[in-house]
């Protein structure tokens, strides 16, 4: 089992920034690939980054390409999530997820609400 929880949400005015991060514990040596999604009110959960555990092949939604920056800290088995000019739209519950290998994403931890002011 891996255990996931998120940390850094918050209320910010449009424009500002954010850093969530995603700390794993337990079979991390497991863990393949870490994701992060969000939903907004009334939406389906979209994808919005990802990388290797192995902290290569970052990669983005096109809605957010530019403005977020996924990375990984090995000394503390944590992913986070730079979230910067951050629009109204970006309001969502942020979630971090986890997959092994050739599995689809089965570790999801609780959410990091992210209100964006206008």
């Amino acid at each position: 089992q891996v255990q996931l929880v998120e940390s850094g949400g918050g209320l910010v005015q449009a424009g500002g920034s954010l850093r969530l991060s995603c700390a794993a514990s337990g079979r991390t040596n497991s863990i393949y690939n870490m994701g992060w999604f969000r939903q907004a009110p009334g939406k389906e959960r979209e994808f919005v980054a990802r990388i290797r555990w192995s902290g290569d092949s970052p990669y983005y939604a096109d809605s957010v390409k530019g403005r977020f920056t996924i990375s990984r800290d090995n000394a503390v088995n944590t992913v986070y999530l730079q979230v910067n000019s951050l629009k109204p739209e970006d309001t969502a519950v942020y979630y971090c997820a986890a997959r092994r290998q050739g599995q689809d994403y089965e570790y999801w931890g609780q959410g990091t609400q992210v209100t964006v002011s206008s």
